[in-house]
């Protein structure tokens, strides 16, 4: 599962990472959290351009009779996303990247969970996969939604969970937000992320309230 993450990037490395035309106007977030508006790079109408956007996390299929009834998914799993609701069509015709710089997941510690930011060793931008769609309906506010996908965990996150983000290397950026790419080709590119090129951190408190979004969210424990 992936439930909460950060991106703190400075958006001169978020638009070269990601090749975008201009730098996003980003502030920096320290605890993103499910339902709220998170950067999302995918292809233009042209098939070519990537722009980047603010979608809100947790899916809503452009099918769905009212989006405010029913579930609102933040994770579809690798392993069904190709076939099965709400994210079949997503996957065939609107995928994405997630931009990141780290995830938290908790361990239980005595009585009390404690939260852990587990991100790249050499530091920078990771790209989670992605799907997203648009919900419309006439005389109501349009609404773009998106879900991270998941894969099983490697050796360093199993022991906090059994599922962690599909990370998109960037050789296969145009290939997994490709209009063309053969279903086997993309379900090939949802892998773990090898547990020797991410790094885990204690942190403190503060990550456990979702309306705290301060660098005190990414501090390693006192």
């Amino acid at each position: 599962m992936c439930g909460r993450y950060t991106l703190s990037s400075r958006p001169e490395d978020i638009a070269r990472t990601f090749d975008l035309y201009q730098q996003p106007d980003l502030l920096p977030r320290y605890n993103v959290a499910p339902a709220q508006l998170v950067a999302v790079v995918a292809l233009k109408g042209d098939g070519k351009t990537r722009g980047l956007a603010q979608l809100r996390w947790g899916f809503v299929p452009y099918w769905a009779n009212d989006p405010n009834s029913g579930p609102r998914p933040i994770n579809a799993r690798a392993e069904t996303v190709a076939y099965k609701p709400p994210f079949d069509h997503a996957f065939r015709e609107r995928r994405c990247l997630i931009p990141a710089d780290g995830f938290f997941e908790w361990a239980k510690v005595g009585t009390k969970k404690v939260g852990h930011h587990l991100r790249l060793k050499a530091g920078g931008v990771m790209a989670f996969a992605g799907v997203w769609d648009v919900w419309k309906a006439e005389g109501r506010p349009t609404l773009a939604t998106c879900a991270i996908i998941t894969v099983a965990a490697n050796e360093l996150v199993k022991p906090f969970h059994d599922r962690m983000p599909a990370v998109i290397t960037p050789e296969k950026f145009d290939l997994w937000m490709g209009f063309d790419t053969p279903a086997r080709d993309l379900l090939g590119a949802l892998a773990p992320l090898p547990a020797e090129q991410l790094e885990v951190v204690r942190v403190g408190p503060a990550v456990n309230k979702v309306t705290n979004d301060t660098p005190a969210c990414v501090a390693p424990a006192a």
